[in-house]
């Protein structure tokens, strides 16, 4: 892709990633994640990434590769400008790259953390969420945006709407995603934050030819739905949180949908848990459901993951692991799609 070589080849272990999105191009790949200048440092262990320093500020930078082996050549593709609805100075989360009608269309999660939201209520009760654990959890302005790009994949990219996001703009929403249901109309599928609604949903706005939204938003399942639930004893601490994270649609075989999604799978008593990987059902192949819950595709403090068919025809999951810690870093499963539902067979590069 880039016209130049790739420059200083590193290791996917070495590149910091968060919410990882890998886009098949012209000979090869690009790695599209977040960056923030001021956590480079922490993120990166001394020695190594010497030759690729961090861009000023926040936004989302491009790895290219060859193979999806060595990683080089980072661009920035994309930064929030000033005078738009979101903090600047506050990192984007979970970007990815769609081709919609021959324009490439970077989705990404921006925040405005001083835009404070409604306090939690039900039934006109409001709920004060608190824990040491999760820090300050009062509802703030989150939401997805879209932004273009004219000149290809690597940007610039320009916002859509630089006066708000293409999720509802009083819910705190991340990770939204662009998908066509089962006529070919377009859609935005997005997690609504379990910090505003206790219980995190997955939910889906209907969008115009011209990425506008043009409905309300449509409720697809909730986070407490998660198929590891069922195992676990009610109890007093059986409570908040039911996180949802990163959907991504993927058709199966037979004409089922698949969604990918990630959680915090708890232990039996509630305390501790692990991020993961999961994936819900529509056997009826549209988007609108119904869905069933299946089983967990990776776990050990892994997820937000994608789908990718390879130039050599894999189908490959990528996602990070770490969540939570200072080095979170991209990996690669190879996955079979069956009727039933995703599996993956081992991770690329492992042993």
């Amino acid at each position: 892709m880039p016209s130049t070589p790739l420059t200083a080849p590193h290791a996917l272990d070495d590149v910091p990633c968060h919410d990882p999105y890998v886009l098949a191009v012209e000979g090869g790949y690009l790695l599209y994640t977040a960056y923030d200048s001021a956590r480079w440092e922490r993120q990166v262990p001394e020695g190594t990434l010497t030759d690729h320093p961090a861009p000023p500020g926040t936004g989302v930078l491009a790895w290219w590769s060859p193979d999806l082996v060595r990683w080089g050549s980072p661009t920035s593709v994309f930064q929030v400008p000033e005078g738009a609805w979101a903090d600047p100075s506050v990192a984007p989360w979970a970007p990815e790259l769609h081709l919609v009608d021959g324009v490439h269309v970077l989705a990404t999660t921006l925040h405005n953390p001083a835009d404070r939201l409604p306090e939690v209520a039900q039934r006109g009760t409001r709920i004060a969420m608190s824990s040491s654990g999760w820090g300050d959890l009062t509802p703030v302005r989150r939401g997805t945006v879209l932004a273009v790009s004219t000149t290809g994949p690597l940007g610039p990219f320009e916002l859509l709407d630089p006066a708000g996001p293409h999720t509802p703009a009083d819910f705190m929403a991340l990770d939204g995603t662009l998908t066509r249901d089962e006529h070919g109309a377009p859609w935005m599928v997005y997690a609504h934050e379990w910090v505003q609604t206790v219980d995190g949903t997955m939910e889906a706005v209907p969008l115009d030819d011209e990425l506008r939204v043009i409905g309300e938003p449509v409720h697809l399942f909730r986070g407490s739905e998660a198929s590891w639930y069922r195992s676990i004893t009610p109890s007093v601490a059986a409570l908040a949180p039911y996180v949802t994270d990163g959907p991504q649609l993927w058709p199966l075989p037979g004409g089922a949908l698949a969604m990918i999604w990630a959680s915090y799978r708890p232990g039996s008593s509630f305390t501790g848990g692990e991020y993961v990987e999961t994936q819900a059902i529509s056997r009826s192949g549209s988007l609108l459901g119904p869905w069933e819950q299946g089983h967990v595709l990776v776990d050990g403090n892994a997820g937000h993951g994608m789908l990718l068919t390879t130039h050599e025809g894999d189908l490959v999951l990528v996602l990070h692991r770490g969540m939570g810690t200072p080095r979170v870093r991209a990996e690669i499963h190879d996955v079979v799609a069956t009727p039933e539902g995703l599996r993956v067979t081992g991770q690329r590069g492992a042993g």
